[in-house]
């Protein structure tokens, strides 16, 4: 393999802040991290990135090399034409900036699109930098369709080496296999290398998974704060918001007569409700349910990854 240290580059002031930081944080800072192109239903991932970044103070630390890692014909990056030439290019950017939390506490966020090659080189970057920056917990966020009601709180799988940093809440999984992406390779390596990660799930409707669903958002801000200490009532709020809005869409269609979707949610309701008695009377089999199973949970995986494959 090559040397990971040339997929990237630090920005000399961003590094000079940080270490300022680290003099300050001696148990080291926490790093988020999420990339743009896989598996996200309901938007949770971009969500939660668009709103730290839109309402905390942040600097560059260190830029990836997009012209390697972004393949520019498989996600075409936008260029503006006006008149007679062309005046702007949005050139993609992979890149781990510096934030602070509502009290100025400094923490790490690494986003950006998702490699699209080289992705050992890649997760061997991410460790360079999370060794170089004195990263204590890494944690990942996305959401996962899955068959669940919008009417019920949205559930969380957490995963990694720090699943006990999200107490009460189980894995509905035993064993699946799913098309791979670079923020899982980034967990499974950092976790060979004996770095503690953390990641989480948000379980977003299957039927609005592909679009925004900023409960799920909401949900995993709210597990990524009390797992790491981190102040994000900005973020919250904005979600919070937002979520609203949502809900009063989806109940606003389910009012206008929509009776294929009516017929979904009231179903899934029951599921929902019949699964959650059985774990309160401490018996998962109490009433009888017909779960996903692991292979119909990779095909559910494919076929969003097919639809929004296809919408490109």
């Amino acid at each position: 393999m090559l040397d990971p240290q040339g997929l990237y580059a630090w920005d000399p002031k961003g590094l000079a802040v940080v270490d300022m930081a680290l003099a300050q944080e001696s148990s080291g800072l926490v790093m988020l991290y999420h990339f743009d192109g896989y598996i996200d239903a309901g938007e949770a991932g971009e969500q939660i990135v668009g709103s730290l970044l839109g309402s905390l103070p942040h600097q560059v630390v260190a830029r990836f090399d997009h012209d390697r890692l972004v393949d520019y014909r498989a996600r075409r990056p936008l260029l503006t034409f006006r008149r007679d030439r062309w005046a702007g290019f949005e050139a993609p950017a992979l890149e781990v900036r510096l934030v602070q939390d509502a009290t100025g506490a400094p923490f790490l966020l690494l986003s950006g699109p998702e490699p699209d090659v080289e992705w050992e080189r890649f997760a061997a970057a991410v460790r360079q930098i999370v060794e170089r920056l004195g990263v204590r917990l890494s944690v990942n966020f996305h959401g996962i369709p899955m068959g669940v009601p919008h009417t019920r709180p949205v559930g969380l799988t957490p995963h990694g080496n720090r699943v006990d940093l999200t107490p009460g809440h189980l894995s509905p999984f035993d064993e699946a296999q799913v098309p791979g992406s670079a923020e899982a390779l980034v967990e499974y390596r950092l976790m060979e290398w004996g770095h503690d990660v953390l990641g989480i799930a948000a379980h977003v409707p299957h039927y609005v998974a592909r679009s925004a669903y900023p409960d799920a958002a909401l949900t995993a801000v709210e597990a990524i704060t009390a797992a790491t200490g981190l102040v994000l009532p900005s973020v919250a709020h904005t979600l919070r918001a937002e979520a609203q809005r949502t809900q009063t869409a989806i109940e606003r269609q389910i009012g206008e007569g929509d009776e294929e979707l009516v017929t979904l949610v009231r179903g899934l309701e029951h599921q929902y409700d019949a699964i959650a008695g059985a774990e309160t009377r401490g018996s998962l089999v109490a009433e009888p349910v017909d779960l996903p199973s692991a292979d119909e949970i990779g095909r559910e995986f494919e076929r969003f990854l097919a639809e929004r494959e296809g919408d490109a």
